[in-house]
This record gives C-alpha cells, structure tokens and sequence, in this order.
C-alpha cells in the first residue's frame, strides 16, 4: 500500500508541476495526438504509394516519418527495451479504434462506436501510464486480471484506474 501511495503522490508531483509551468501535460496531450494523426499519415503515404505505384509517396512518408520521430521524443524521454515502439503502437491504435468508432457513430452504431472508444482511451491512458511511468515495468508480476497490482483491493483493474486518473491529470482546455 505505502508503494502504491508514493505513486500518487509522484503524479500529483507531475500535475503541481504543471500548473507552474515546469510540465504542461496538455500540450503534451495535444502534441501526442498531432502525432497519432502523422502516424495515419504514415500508413495513408504507404497506402497511396502502393495503390498507385508511385514510389515518391514513399519519398512524403519519410519525411512524416521523420518528423513523427522528432515529435515523440519530446514525450518520451528515455525508455527501455521496447517502450518506444510499444508507445507509437499505443498511439497508433488508440487513432485507428477511434477512427473506427466514428465511422461507427456515423451509420448509426452507437453501441460498437462507445465500446471502440473505450477501447481507444485505454490504449491511450496506457500510452500516459508507461510514458509517465505511472506504471513501474520493473516490478510487474502476474495477478488478477481486475487488479492494478497485489495491493489493489477495488479491482476495477488498470484501464479503470488509468482512465479516472488521467481524467484528472490530461486538462485539453489548459491555456
């Protein structure tokens, strides 16, 4: 429980932070879906490339590539093993599940487009957990699937957990 509380009391560190200035968590919740949108641009570039056989479409996706990469290491600072690729993974399908869920909205399909967005804001909230190491990687070990961790007594689970917290945490409207 006291490891538990030393973790709430480094998010709550992280929000201070940025209500001084020191770390503004809503640019860097605008910035990380500017970047979800270079990543779709990404796959349309590889997309039209192949669809059309011109390979200079390939030529416009390195560059996107290339400044989607400049863009996300300003979020991700330092990582270990696979966390980079792990987080523009998130991300990624946190876009594609959302995009999904519209088109869903749209025909009508309330039900399917709130279980995708659902969907979509766990993988994101899971992208803010690992990047705000939220999550300590180094002491995880197999317990209930509704439990955030051996201490957890509520078991709503981590993508409840992550969810309210970043409720809390992400303002989008912060000027």
């Amino acid at each position: 429980m006291e490891l538990e509380q030393e973790k709430i009391q480094k998010l709550l560190k992280k929000v201070e932070e940025s209500k001084s200035g020191g770390l503004d968590l809503s640019l860097d919740e605008d910035l990380s879906i500017a970047i979800m949108n270079l990543i779709s641009i990404e796959e349309h570039f590889f997309f039209t490339a192949e669809k059309t056989g011109k390979p200079e479409y390939f030529d416009l996706l390195k560059t996107v590539r290339e400044m989607r990469k400049d863009l996300l290491k300003r979020i991700i600072k330092d990582y270990e093993g696979e966390v980079w690729c792990i987080s523009k993974h998130l991300l990624a399908g946190s876009m594609r599940l959302m995009e999904v869920g519209t088109k869903h909205l749209g025909q009508g399909e309330k039900e399917k487009a709130e279980d995708l967005f659902k969907k979509s804001y766990e993988l994101y909230s899971l992208f803010w957990a690992i990047n705000l190491k939220i999550i300590d990687t180094s002491s995880l070990k197999k317990i209930d699937d509704n439990q955030l961790n051996v201490h957890d007594q509520e078991k709503t689970g981590f993508f409840g957990k992550m969810g309210d917290l970043l409720k809390k945490v992400l303002n989008c409207c912060k000027e």
